[in-house]
């Protein structure tokens, strides 16, 4: 057994995870349970947010330990429920540490990519929908898709530029704002608050919040008070964008 390929493989395999967005102890538990399957009598995998430190004794007394650090990401569900698949079919089989790896590239390798069309669909729906879950008219919904269109142009185009979360949220709900004021304005919208906070739900850090309430009621506090505090960051990014556009239309047009 090569262990160095297969603490690797360990890493690899919840470095994924995390990137997809799994909650912590999802990750830790894949990587142990990985580790026990082939044989490791003792890991001790620690995971953050941004950090994964995988640590092992082998069978012979050596320890090991590899660290990897995690980039900005987000969050991608059915490359998670692959990763997650292959993790239980891995304990299951313990196939050879080589073809484990294989398998494990063919996942990270296949990723859904959807068109750049579909997404941009996507934001504008989102918003139309949730102009009129907040009691909008069908043409705040259709300000509403636009102005869910103008977040996912903003927020497309600055992960290009690769701009952090912070400066994308709040460039995307300034613009949002600036465009539904506008859109009022010039008579095509009726309730500018209502288009506002529709299309700003594209911003909302929802799944960040959930999974950080998650990771501290399973003890992970260390990550789940950072998620908080970026998931409260996003929040506060968002004010800021919007209360600078609202202070530009108040005074150029007055409203």
């Amino acid at each position: 057994m090569d262990y160095d390929q297969l603490l690797s493989l360990a890493t690899d395999l919840g470095f994924g995870l995390l990137e997809c967005g799994a909650e912590i102890y999802r990750v830790e538990e894949s990587i142990q349970r990985l580790l026990q399957a082939y044989g490791v009598p003792q890991a001790d995998p620690f995971v953050i947010p941004n950090c994964i430190i995988v640590s092992m004794v082998t069978p012979d007394g050596v320890p090991m330990t590899q660290v990897r650090r995690m980039p900005s990401h987000g969050t991608d569900i059915d490359l998670l429920e692959r990763y997650n698949d292959l993790c239980r079919s891995l304990c299951r089989e313990t196939p050879p540490v080589a073809e484990a790896r294989q398998r494990l590239l063919r996942i990270s390798q296949h990723r859904r990519e959807y068109p750049l069309a579909v997404q941009m669909t996507a934001y504008a729906v989102a918003g139309a929908a949730f102009s009129l879950f907040f009691g909008g008219t069908p043409r705040d919904a259709l300000c509403g898709g636009l102005c869910g269109l103008a977040i996912g142009l903003a927020l497309t185009a600055m992960t290009w530029l690769k701009t952090n979360l912070f400066f994308k949220s709040m460039l995307g709900a300034a613009l949002s704002a600036l465009l539904a004021v506008f859109l009022t304005h010039i008579g095509i919208g009726q309730h500018s608050e209502k288009i506002i906070i529709g299309a700003l739900m594209a911003l909302v850090p929802g799944i960040i919040f959930t999974n950080a309430i998650r990771d501290v009621m399973a003890g992970d506090m260390v990550a789940g008070i950072s998620k908080i505090a970026d998931a409260l960051l996003t929040g506060v990014s968002v004010a800021l964008g919007t209360a600078f556009a609202l202070g530009l239309t108040r005074l150029f047009w007055g409203v």
